[in-house]
This record gives structure tokens, C-alpha cells and sequence, in this order.
């Protein structure tokens, strides 16, 4: 009997904070919701054309110190999954001979207590969860990142004057 009760007692403060919500949502005016999206919430619009990936090879310079290095080439169709690793084709200490790709980093051979493994490690086998390919698209937010070299160089003509 008490874990009915406790069990009603439950769901009518559930359904409670539900219907405050609901009024509390329904209370904002659609003008006064700050969002991206740029149609109403019912209608769905058309997406906007997929942006062509940068594919030029050439290393990008990195922003911030200990940045993973951002993928300079396309890499649509790469085997990525617990069989197979596309990326160590090339950039395997064994491959960079013939493919002159850069080699992984010897971090992504150091388990969690830094000890050196034989193989890749399992927590950076899978490289686009740190590493992304770059497209030609338009920024949706507008960005102030100042780089630290930037800030570096600041710092040190404002200390001159």
C-alpha cells in the first residue's frame, strides 16, 4: 500500500512539473526565443547545400598549444570501426616512408597511466573523435579567437610602450 502511494505521489509531481512546463514555454513569445534556426518549428526547411572539404595536404597551423592537428584531405569512404583504422594506411610509423604522411604522435601509443604500448592505444584509435577534416563553409556565428601568438606579441609591444 505504501509503495502505491509513494509510487502516485511520484507521478503526480511528475506530471506537475510537466504541466509547468508547458505553461512556462507557452508563456514566451517566439520573438523573445534566441535560436539559429531559421523557419518556424513546424516547417522544415531545405538544408543548405554539403560544403566541399578542404583537400590540399598541406598542414594547417594549430591555434592553441596541444591542439589536435585538423585533417588536411578528404576522408569520405575511410573503414573507421574496431576492425579497421583507414588512417594508419598512411600514417603508421611503418607507412610514412612511402605515403610522407606525418606519423601519429608517440602519445597514441602511451595508455592512461603513460606507459608505452606496442600498439596503437585503444582510447586514440579512433581519429576523428580529436581530429576533423575542414570545409569551405560560411561561419554561422561570427568568431573573435584571437591566436596566442597574437596575444603573445601584444602583451610584449604593450609592455615596450
Amino acid at each position: 500500500m505504501k509503495t502505491l502511494q509513494l509510487v502516485s505521489a511520484i507521478g503526480l509531481l511528475a506530471f506537475g512539473s510537466l504541466m509547468m512546463t508547458a505553461v512556462s514555454a507557452a508563456s514566451i513569445p517566439d520573438e523573445k526565443i534566441a535560436t539559429m534556426r531559421q523557419a518556424p518549428i513546424d516547417v522544415e526547411p531545405t538544408p543548405p547545400a554539403m560544403q566541399n572539404v578542404r583537400n590540399t595536404d598541406v598542414k594547417e597551423v594549430r591555434s592553441y598549444p596541444m591542439q589536435p592537428p585538423v585533417i588536411p584531405h578528404k576522408i569520405d569512404g575511410y573503414q573507421l570501426d574496431l576492425k579497421v583504422n583507414k588512417c594508419m594506411a598512411c600514417h603508421a610509423r611503418s607507412r610514412i616512408g612511402d605515403s610522407q604522411a606525418p606519423m601519429v604522435s608517440v602519445t597514441h601509443f602511451m595508455d592512461r597511466d603513460n606507459n608505452f604500448l606496442a600498439e596503437l592505444s585503444p582510447r586514440r584509435y579512433f581519429c576523428t573523435q580529436c581530429h576533423v577534416p575542414q570545409l569551405d563553409a560560411k561561419l554561422l556565428v561570427e568568431n573573435d579567437f584571437v591566436d596566442m601568438e597574437h596575444l603573445i606579441k601584444a602583451n610584449t609591444e604593450q609592455k615596450k610602450h
